[in-house]
């Protein structure tokens, strides 16, 4: 399965930089599932939770408290919260 980078952050914390299979977000216009060679975007995030499928396997779990942003780019996706 193709993989691509995944950074979320908020300021001051790191909380997952790594390679992943995909990342589920809470879009404002509905919940959003990112694969590898997903189209360019930039779109805001509501409160809720980030699901993510690690390239290893792992399953991970964020909760955005405040609602933030995530831009998708050169099979990379960078999420600020």
């Amino acid at each position: 399965m193709k993989s691509f980078h995944l950074t979320v952050a908020r300021v001051g914390e790191n909380l997952f930089d790594g390679d992943a299979h995909g990342v589920t977000l809470p879009g404002t216009e509905g919940v959003f599932t990112v694969l590898a060679g997903h189209e360019p975007l930039v779109t805001p995030l509501k409160v809720g939770n980030i699901q993510i499928e690690a390239a290893t396997g792992e399953k991970h779990h964020i909760e955005i408290g405040h609602g933030g942003v995530a831009e998708v780019s050169n099979n990379q996706v960078t999420v600020l919260l």
